[in-house]
């Protein structure tokens, strides 16, 4: 049974040593010991703050080491590596409330020990005193709906394209094609958030003046993503400014801006905030290092991220279909008290993606955002946008692709362009 005022942090590992004696130093390197005893290090001490090996459990083993620079005991020659699952329980007065000190001590210097040939974090559990001092997501699902006045089915978006370097006339022209082609939402790409040839202020006025144009017309006011990612007191002002203008979202790149960073400015937040996950790969892409996403969302989610990134169905990176299926059931598993966050399916979508989104997740809950899906429709942005909405329409009513383009015009053009389902 797990103690209420523990930490536990559940690794996949490989050693060149035993997996119980790998386990006890990744224990003993992360509270109390070093590599040898030092004074003060008093039983009373280590039964107060030490870290306590939980469980072991052999997975199988490898004839070579998943990461350089690893070695066996008294650098014996090493010709198998043991693989498995360690969990390991920290007291919680050891760190407190604290997400860059709970890091500190989970992950800390594991990752350069060379008694380990392979470590990755997979999950932690947390006791309550982390929801007392972290807020997490203030809008979540059934907020970030209501503001994007979407109130069932997916939210559809998109990326403004070019990443980077349209005029001030060419993304008012853009936005205001968006706005009237009556998409749910868009986002900054990553790249751009306050570069010199472009102030954030001036991108503030101009997108939302487009945007309370269409509104007026229609009566729905398009979700826009802007991107505040900087210093933490840049950050507040762009904030502040998107508020005063009447925007309705904020965007941040998580791994820029720290998780320590991204919970001050959810504190003061009164928007949404659209948690970017690019850099992820780095901390994730080896299947022996890094952090699993199952433990990566709840450290997204305490530091309260409205929306997340989980990569898409047939995306353009690394990624398999069965890892994004995994991603976004994780963001949708219950966490903390309701601290629910919207998956963000992104990379290489368009409408066709709708279909196996829809057979492999079973869930609406989603934005699912299409750049070049949406923006290189042969007959536009409004038609790309329609043509997503078909995809959708097609996976929700268990009918196929192609025989559901033959009735609508988008669909079947968007199916020409980009390849067949």
């Amino acid at each position: 049974m797990m103690s209420s005022s523990k930490v536990y942090a559940t690794y996949r590992v490989q050693t060149p040593i035993s997996l119980e004696l790998a386990a006890e130093m990744i224990a003993t390197e992360q509270s109390t010991g070093t590599f040898v005893h030092v004074p003060g290090e008093t039983d009373e001490l280590r039964a107060l703050h030490r870290a306590t090996v939980e469980r072991v459990v052999q997975t199988g083993s490898a004839t070579s080491p998943a990461l350089p620079g690893s070695r066996g005991a008294k650098n014996e020659i090493v010709t198998e590596y043991q693989e498995g699952e360690v969990t390991v329980s920290f007291p919680y007065h050891n760190m407190g409330a604290s997400i860059p000190n709970l890091l500190a001590a989970v992950a800390g210097n594991l990752y350069e020990l060379s008694q380990l040939s392979g470590i990755r974090l997979m999950d932690i559990e947390v006791p309550e005193e982390f929801f007392d001092r972290y807020k997490g997501p203030k809008f979540g699902i059934s907020g970030t709906r209501q503001l994007a006045g979407v109130e069932s089915g997916p939210i559809i978006g998109t990326i403004v394209k070019p990443s980077i370097g349209l005029s001030p006339d060419n993304l008012r022209m853009l936005v205001r094609e968006l706005a009237a082609s009556g998409i749910d939402f868009v986002k900054d790409d990553e790249l751009n958030a306050n570069p010199p040839y472009f102030p954030f202020a001036e991108k503030v006025r101009i997108v939302m003046e487009e945007i309370h144009r269409a509104a007026d017309k229609t009566g729905k006011q398009m979700m826009y993503a802007f991107n505040i990612t900087g210093d933490i007191e840049e950050m507040l002002t762009h904030h502040d400014e998107v508020l005063k203008s009447g925007g309705t979202c904020v965007m941040v790149s998580i791994h820029s801006v720290g998780w320590a960073a991204l919970a001050y400015l959810r504190e003061r937040c009164e928007l949404p905030i659209h948690g970017h996950r690019n850099q992820w790969g780095w901390m994730t892409r080896h299947p022996l290092l890094g952090m699993e996403f199952r433990a990566y969302q709840k450290l997204c989610r305490l530091a309260g991220v409205d929306h997340l990134h989980t990569n898409g169905m047939d995306n353009k990176f690394y990624e398999s279909n069965e890892s994004v299926a995994k991603s976004v059931r994780d963001c949708l598993t219950a966490f903390g008290p309701g601290y629910d966050v919207m998956p963000v399916l992104s990379s290489g979508q368009w409408a066709a993606s709708a279909v196996k989104s829809y057979q492999t997740l079973g869930t609406v809950d989603v934005i699912h955002l299409a750049g070049g899906g949406i923006m290189a429709h042969p007959d536009g942005v409004t038609a790309g946008v329609e043509s997503m909405r078909q995809g959708w329409e097609a996976a929700l009513s268990g009918q196929a692709l192609d025989e559901y383009a033959k009735t609508h015009q988008e669909l079947n053009r968007a199916i020409a362009k980009f390849g067949r389902a």
